[in-house]
């Protein structure tokens, strides 16, 4: 063992034994070897006679890198040697003449084997075919020597394949063309003698190799869809790859092999009458039997791919098709395969090439402008829906992962809800072609699923009655209502099952969805509502033992009442009993789920409950007295909560915290069925019963100040309680208001917000009193709180802060737009407010010329517009309701955001958002105009426009579009302005406009605080 041996096994060591170090120095001494001038000499020499399998990989590998990178530089002698010492190695003949003792490379392993194929490939790829001409034809004859130069052969055509043919892989413009120079030469040249090589291999060693003529059948599959199809789609070929596939003696590996090249044939690419042709020819229906085997063979692997492939190239072909006879011969040819297909599709693995739907739904879509089916297509789509139900199943082996939906049966489930979802557009359309079998085949498969085993049809049922809720999809509101077709008997079908697998978790939430899917039909035939009922009440629905069904039952149960209300009026005493338990479990102590999550928490019961107790059909004693009930023991329950408070140890103390909470979601739930006419015009004594809860709930925030769950569940309540109580919940808002501003933390504060702005944008100029009374403390925490310019993030930055800080400040320019928009903008000007105009107009100036949303920019520039129409009176200066507004509007405002903003390269026209708020932005130009007339005009003009280098003309163009009336004129023309203007800038740097300008605004807004004092 030399030294190069010696290093390239110390490379290769991936024991740990070897030293670092001494790796380290093997690497980089086999690296100067390749580096020597005569590398491929030694690595020729090393193959000849190293029988290490890690030096003759080293070397093939090198060699191949050698070639590939430097062959353009080589010497004409040595890409000779190292063109016949590869060749040699390849047919198994010694590389120096009578050298008998040299290494068999064709007997090492096969990925040496491969590496020397792709040595060859890469010799053809620069030589084949005007330097090697010969090579494929000087391969043929040494195919006689036996298996091991066959197999290498194939290896060639293969690596020939992957490397430069197969369109499996992308390929750079060169490499395609260097494809189609070989493959001209190779058809012009060696093809022939190829497949006829192929055959005769085949032939002889059948019987004696079966791998080998695997071997070679599988190269030959990749060479079919290029070559001359004449040369394999013939008698004695085609003959020989049937006579393989239907011979039961032979190895399943070699019949798979030979049914992959029929399938190769089928799906050569050809026109279609010519393709029609040769599918009758190949008599196919000689291969249905062989399906029916074990569906884990290859064998029936193989040839499942072979009929799908066949199927889907008829289909082809009787579209593309325009006489009757093609077409004819195409549907008996389809009708002749489709069963086997359909057995295919439910029973083996399908080749993940061909898509089961897409071919369903191809073949589907040929019946859609036929006016009536034949019995073979009927029979066919029932065969289909066979296919979608067998499909669609969930795997037994998931069951009890799928029932406690841990990590497992989630990730199964939602894969499940991904493949579906195509399965399901099939399934809708083939109802609209056949809507009468389909809706037959549904009714019995249920009627299946009924009769079946318990511990067998969990699958089977949640499938069945999966496919009668997506058939619903099709169906028109009046197909349900009227229960067209089956579904009168399907629907009432279904309320009076009880399955036996009902307690499946998967099985009841189906269920449940497809009641609520055609409840139109219940509310149209009102005998079926006790039957809803029950199979909403009962251990099907909300007493469901698993949580997840009981809450989704509880949520679909409240839209069933909303769809129903006054037709559910006569059994009211009926749910509420059914249901007493379940609502006192709900506010029971220690009952909090940990699982609540999203919007199925358990709630929609008592909202459901509101919605049956709420509506005036329900007469006033009986309302008050099913409200009281309901009211009563729960605010009992939070008013002994609240009086022990302080007695309480920790623990206890926190199953107080979230039992009140849930008490507030459930009274918050249950005032959502009571109108604000109800409860404040036609039945105000219900009206006073939410003032007492309302009062109650609030002493909340007095007893748990700092108990931040519990403070958002009150301002949720609140914020109903202003919808449903309308105006006369305002004695409560001083009171409730000053509790929550007690706390200044950024998402408290921007709840905050939300609930003023409702109440602005619901009571207007009735809330101004209230609204100037806390303006001034919101303003002082929010701008303690919020930067004047960007909110930094960055290293060392927490991005749940960050995310809070931001929607604060989206909420704080709401509540500023609200204000301004509602004739409300004097709470900016009280005696208390004054003093932080100064930062709010910093605010606003700095976020409608920078920041980063563009709807936040929108909202700041009409806020600018409005307090422009509300606080300045047309006519010359001093005629100011505020001094010194009209001074920052003119110098800062205009020119910051009416200008320079929009000349910076990032206010990209080409956005949607950004044209809605140029279109502001030029809004506000026209309402300055209005305002301050000449005033805005010459500052706008004379200072503005220089700075930006705009032309005089185009200057007097803007004056002259501005003075008119047609505003859309003047923003088209402003648009094209900005676009002008934006290559003159010629580096000019807006930025240090802006900067200027802000110091500008700064001075203004201190000047307008100061003389807004007292």
């Amino acid at each position: 063992m030399d030294d190069l041996e010696k290093a390239v096994l110390i490379s290769f060591d991936e024991s740990g034994g070897v030293n670092s170090v001494l790796k380290q120095q093997a690497v980089a001494y086999i690296q100067q070897i390749k580096e020597n001038p005569s590398v491929c000499s030694i690595c020729i020499e090393k193959l000849c006679f190293s029988k290490l399998v890690q030096v003759q990989f080293w070397c093939l590998q090198c060699l191949h890198e050698v070639v590939r990178v430097k062959y353009s530089s080589m010497a004409q002698e040595e890409k000779s040697f190292i063109r016949k010492s590869v060749f040699s190695l390849a047919c198994c003949e010694p590389v120096h003449a009578n050298d008998n003792n040299s290494v068999r490379i064709l007997e090492g392993p096969a990925f040496i084997k491969n590496k020397l194929a792709q040595v060859v490939v890469t010799l053809i790829y620069f030589e084949y075919p005007l330097i090697w001409p010969s090579v494929f034809v000087d391969f043929l004859p040494n195919l006689s020597k036996g298996a091991a130069v066959i197999d290498m052969f194939c290896r060639v055509l293969n690596a020939l394949d992957d490397e430069l043919i197969s369109q499996d892989y992308p390929r750079s413009g060169d490499d395609v063309a260097v494809s189609g120079r070989i493959k001209d030469a190779m058809r012009a040249q060696c093809v022939p003698q190829i497949v006829g090589a192929w055959y005769d291999i085949v032939l002889m060693y059948r019987n004696s190799d079966p791998e080998l003529c695997s071997i070679v059948l599988e190269s030959m599959r990749r060479f079919v869809s290029w070559i001359d199809i004449g040369l394999v789609a013939n008698d004695a070929f085609i003959g020989l790859l049937f006579e393989l596939m239907l011979v039961e003696g032979l190895s399943d590996q070699l019949r798979a092999a030979a049914a992959g090249v029929i399938l190769a044939v089928v799906s050569k690419r050809m026109d279609s009458k010519s393709k029609l042709a040769l599918l009758q020819s190949l008599q196919i229906r000689r291969v249905f039997r062989l399906v029916a085997g074990d569906s884990d063979s290859e064998l029936v692997t193989s040839v499942a791919s072979l009929l799908t492939g066949y199927a889907t190239e008829i289909l082809e072909c009787s579209k593309r098709l325009s006489s009757e006879d093609g077409k004819g011969v195409s549907l008996e040819l389809l009708n002749e395969v489709l069963p086997s297909v359909f057995y295919v599709m439910q029973h083996c693995e399908v080749d993940s090439a061909f898509s089961i739907v897409q071919f369903l739904s191809v073949y589907v879509g040929t019946m859609k402008s036929l006016s009536s089916l034949t019995e073979t297509q009927l029979l066919h789509v029932g065969q289909i829906l066979e296919v979608i139900r067998s499909q669609i199943q969930f795997d037994p082996m998931y069951r009890n992962n799928l029932d406690v939906l841990d990590k497992v049966g989630r990730e199964e489930e939602d894969r499940m809800v991904e493949f579906r979802k195509d399965l399901f557009v099939l399934l809708r359309n083939v109802g609209r072609v056949a809507p009468d079998l389909t809706q037959v085949f549904i009714r019995n498969s249920l009627s299946s699923a009924v009769s079946s085993s318990e511990d067998r049809n969990a699958e089977e049922v949640e499938a069945s009655l999966s496919l009668f809720y997506a058939l619903g999809e099709s169906l028109s509101e009046d197909a349900i209502k009227t229960g067209n077709g089956l579904l009168g008997e399907l629907v009432p079908m279904l309320l009076s099952t009880r399955f036996p697998c009902h307690s499946n978790r998967l099985v009841a939430l189906v269920y449940l969805d497809t009641i609520t899917r055609y409840v139109k039909f219940v509310s149209e035939n009102t005998q079926y509502i006790p039957m809803t009922l029950r199979a909403f009440l009962d251990e099907r629905g909300v007493h469901h033992p698993n949580v997840n069904v009981s809450r989704r039952a509880s949520y679909l149960f409240m839209r069933v009442v909303k769809l129903l209300k006054a037709k559910l009026v006569p059994y009211i005493e009926t749910i509420l009993q059914s249901l007493q338990d379940t609502v006192a479990q709900f506010t029971r102590m220690g009952n909090a789920s940990k699982e609540i999550s999203g919007s199925e928490d358990g709630t929609h019961i008592f909202e459901a409950i509101g919605l049956l107790i709420g509506m005036e059909d329900v007469p006033l004693e009986k309302q008050s007295d099913y409200l009281s009930a309901l009211l009563t023991p729960l605010c009992q329950q939070v008013e002994v909560a609240l009086l022990n408070a302080k007695s309480h140890n920790p623990e206890e103390s926190l199953a107080h915290i979230e039992n009140i909470q849930q008490i507030i979601m459930a009274i918050n739930a249950l005032s959502k069925g009571f109108s604000e006419r109800l409860v404040t015009a036609t039945r105000p004594g219900i009206g006073l019963m939410f003032k007492k809860t309302l009062d109650i709930l609030l002493q909340i925030l007095v007893v748990f100040p700092k108990i931040e769950p519990l403070r958002c569940k009150v301002t949720s309540f609140i914020h109903r309680m202003v919808d449903t109580l309308g105006a006369s919940v305002f004695p409560y808002l001083p009171n409730a208001l000053g509790q929550l501003l007690t706390e200044s933390e950024p998402k408290e504060l921007a709840g905050f917000l939300v609930l003023l702005n409702q109440l602005i944008c619901k009571f207007g100029t009735e809330v101004r009193d209230i609204l100037e009374e806390v303006y001034p403390v919101i303003a002082s925490r929010v701008f303690n709180i919020l930067p004047r310019t960007d909110i930094q993030s960055g290293p060392g930055s927490c991005a749940e802060e960050i995310r809070e800080l931001q929607e604060l400040q989206r909420t704080f320019f709401t509540f500023l737009h609200a204000i301004a928009t509602h004739d409300l903008s004097s709470a900016f000007l009280s005696h208390k407010s004054s003093g932080f105009l100064d930062s709010m107009m910093q605010l606003l100036l700095y976020a409608c010329c920078n920041h980063k949303d563009i709807l936040i920019r929108k909202t700041c520039v009409q806020i600018f517009i409005r307090l422009i129409k509300d606080w300045c009176i047309a006519g010359p200066y001093g005629k100011e309701k505020v001094p010194g507004f009209q001074s920052f509007i003119i110098e800062a405002f205009a020119m910051n955001c009416c200008l320079y903003s929009v000349l910076d390269k990032s206010f990209e026209f080409r956005d949607a958002n950004t044209v809605v708020l140029f279109g502001e932005i030029v809004l506000a130009q026209r309402v300055m105009y209005e305002k301050f007339g000449n005033d805005f005009l010459l500052n706008f003009v004379s200072k503005g426009f220089p700075n930006v280098h705009c032309p005089q003309d185009l200057a007097e163009q803007y004056c002259q579009k501005l003075q008119g009336n047609d505003i859309k004129a003047l923003k088209s023309f402003y648009q094209s302005l900005i676009e002008k203007l934006r290559p003159q800038q010629n580096g000019v740097n807006l930025r240090k406009f802006v900067v200027s300008i802000s110091y500008l605004a700064l001075n203004i807004s201190i000047e307008i605080s100061a003389r807004m004092a007292p």
